[in-house]
């Protein structure tokens, strides 16, 4: 015969004490809340439970020795009350709202305030639920939906929080509920998966408050709502216009259409059915090709609702969308319908490429299409050609990244730059031209390593951004593809040093071995040489000056010895570069030591290392640590300076 429930012994709590417990053991009364609360939608669950418990404590303050809020039980002797009164006085008065939101209520009834949607916490646009479980944890959530709520809290009470049924009756009575022992009984009939009996399952992720997934709410509802706000908007600004405004006064705008009146141009550029689509065998009969001549690739070029959003988001970019730009790259929206480059899934995205003449435009969504979040990538890529448009980014993921190769490229492979020979590893691409996954060089730790792509005769390499950067060897006016044993060679000490022209918009680095010095004391011989990063914009260029002592191995970074940026020199325009370095003898001693390009006619050392030599070497005994300025005079008597 089952014992009935005693009215329970109060216990005086302090304040203090339960604010402490609610503070310490937040998550587990959110979780015993969640648990408690009847079958509702995740989302509005998660904030109902987080809600009650912030809920808890009383709204005014009170002395430490007054009772606040219903009894708390007393322990008997013998019994230790878990994490102490203060919060099993919390716990109760979480219970209690829990049991009133599942309680039944009138037609005509007021509703309690639990039963209301919370005022806070509140999120706007996202729908938070916890982590989901397997089989097990679902089967549970079924058979608790199932149960009363005094029927529920029995079960988790028993479960997670007390030792026996009689404390179970007592938490129950003093929470309101009627009859405990029929709340007991019935979860005791409870059938429950295997894995509960330990009260593993109650304790996984899927009941967990306080470990949440993000989801946006439904998009298309939103996008709805917020169509129809923006008419009603448009509607009052028209009617104010028409009515509050002065006739033919338009202040200082002058000729400009009122601000309410359509663009035809931007009107197309969101039109999927408008956007320019390239026959696949234009680029064999353009003047110049370039990404403009790309014909449209991809599974999903017909998909005119993945292509909505994407135009749409290119447009108007909402607060969940990660934009991103290389410098000196515009972020607005397209003039005029944009040229279209493919359309189809990478891994788990699908993604859009868009051509606008001047940039290059990567959109991606989650391929589920179950969020609301996208990407949207920005580079300039104004007056690309064949040389420069070789490949465009499609994915990036774990470190690895795809390719949309050009079609006129006609082979692919993977080089290691750091190794001369490497003759490199051919490269997979689908029928669209997408490449496997390439690791990036900046997932390599310590430039152990420095992956860079062969298409066809062009060697690229990825510097972070949509389009990979060309590398090129030689003099600055006739730069050409690295093809041969000496360019593979510098370009294997130059590699690491890429890293310092990442994400600046770069466009193509050309490495330029300027001058070879004997050095002194039978130091042997040392190579100068130096690497010019060109953007796209024009502007912001990046020059670095190396210098590779005698003896090391193949594949050394050799050792940066001046830096520029925004400077002419080691360019087209201006083919001409100085650089010096301290450096020590095998004997012990030091020498302070210039070269500048062939051009340079004498070289003049001032400051702390004194002395000067005709043509364009100098090297002049030194001590450690000195400093010293250099400056060279061309055969035209220009005198120029060393890079810093």
């Amino acid at each position: 015969m089952e014992q009935q429930a005693t009215a329970p012994r109060s216990l005086p709590v302090d304040v203090e004490q339960a604010e402490a417990a609610l503070i310490e053991h937040y998550p587990r009364l959110v979780r015993l809340s969640y648990l408690v609360l009847p079958p509702m939608a995740r989302s509005r669950r998660v904030l109902a439970a987080h809600a009650l418990v912030q809920r808890a404590l009383p709204r005014n303050r009170v002395g430490p020795q007054e009772l606040v809020g219903p009894a708390v039980p007393v322990p008997r002797a013998g019994q230790r009350t878990p994490f102490g009164t203060g919060y099993a006085y919390v716990r109760q008065r979480v219970l209690r709202s829990a049991l009133a939101a599942g309680a039944p209520r009138g037609r005509f009834r007021v509703p309690r305030p639990e039963q209301l949607p919370p005022l806070l916490p509140q999120v706007w646009g996202l729908r938070l639920f916890p982590r989901s479980g397997g089989a097990d944890e679902l089967a549970l959530d079924q058979a608790l939906a199932g149960l009363s709520a005094p029927g529920r809290a029995a079960y988790v009470l028993r479960a997670l929080e007390l030792p026996g049924d009689r404390e179970v009756r007592e938490a129950l009575a003093a929470a309101g509920v009627a009859d405990p022992d029929a709340a007991l009984a019935e979860a005791a009939r409870l059938r429950a998966p295997a894995g509960s009996r330990d009260a593993s399952l109650l304790e996984s992720p899927e009941f967990d408050p306080c470990s949440l997934q993000a989801r946006p709410t439904d998009i298309v509802r939103r996008r709805q709502h917020t169509r129809a706000a923006l008419a009603a908007l448009a509607a009052a600004v028209v009617s104010a216009a028409l009515f509050g405004w002065p006739a033919g006064d338009w202040g200082p705008d002058g000729a400009a259409a009122p601000p309410y009146a359509r663009n035809a141009a931007a009107e197309a550029a969101l039109d999927p059915a408008k956007l320019t689509r390239v026959t696949p065998d234009a680029w064999k009969r353009a003047d110049r090709a370039g990404f403009s001549v790309w014909p449209a690739r991809g599974g999903r070029t017909d998909d005119t609702e993945l292509l909505r959003r994407a135009l749409a988001v290119w447009a108007r970019p909402g607060s969940s969308v990660r934009v991103t730009a290389t410098p000196g790259t515009a972020t607005g929206p397209a003039a005029g319908p944009p040229q279209l480059l493919y359309a189809g899934e990478v891994g788990q995205a699908a993604v859009v490429l868009f051509h606008d003449g001047l940039r290059l435009v990567r959109y991606a969504e989650a391929r589920s299409g179950d969020s609301g979040g996208a990407a949207l990538d920005f580079a300039r890529t104004d007056a690309a050609d064949a040389d420069s448009a070789t490949a465009v980014v499609v994915g990036r993921a774990d470190t690895n990244v795809r390719y949309l190769t050009a079609p006129w490229v006609s082979s692919a492979s993977v080089r290691d730059l750091l190794v001369p020979g490497d003759s490199g590893q051919p490269l997979r691409r689908d029928a669209d031209g997408v490449t496997d996954p390439v690791p990036s060089p900046a997932s390599v730790s310590g430039c152990g390593t420095w992956p860079a792509l062969q298409f066809g005769g062009h060697l690229v390499t990825d510097l972070g951004e949509l389009a990979p950067a060309r590398l090129t060897a030689g003099a600055p006016d006739a730069p050409h593809d690295v093809n041969s044993p000496a360019a593979r060679a510098g370009w294997a000490h130059l590699a690491c040093h890429l890293q310092s022209m990442r994400a600046q918009g770069v466009r193509q680095v050309n490495s330029w071995a300027y001058a070879t010095q004997s050095l002194p004391a039978g130091g042997g011989e040392a190579q100068w040489s130096c690497a010019r990063g060109e953007t796209w914009r024009g502007a912001g260029s990046r020059v670095v000056a190396l210098f590779q002592a005698p003896g090391q191995r193949p594949g050394a970074p050799g050792s940066a010895v001046a830096r520029a940026v925004d400077s002419p020199a080691c360019g087209a325009h201006d083919a001409h570069v100085l650089a010096g370095v301290l450096w020590k003898a095998p004997s012990g001693a030091w020498y302070a030591l210039a070269a500048g390009s062939e051009d340079v006619q004498s070289i003049t050392a001032s400051g702390g290392v004194r002395g000067s030599a005709p043509g364009p070497l100098l090297a002049v005994p030194a001590k450690e640590g000195a400093q010293t300025e250099l400056t060279a005079r061309l055969a035209d008597g220009q005198k120029i300076g060393s890079l810093h």
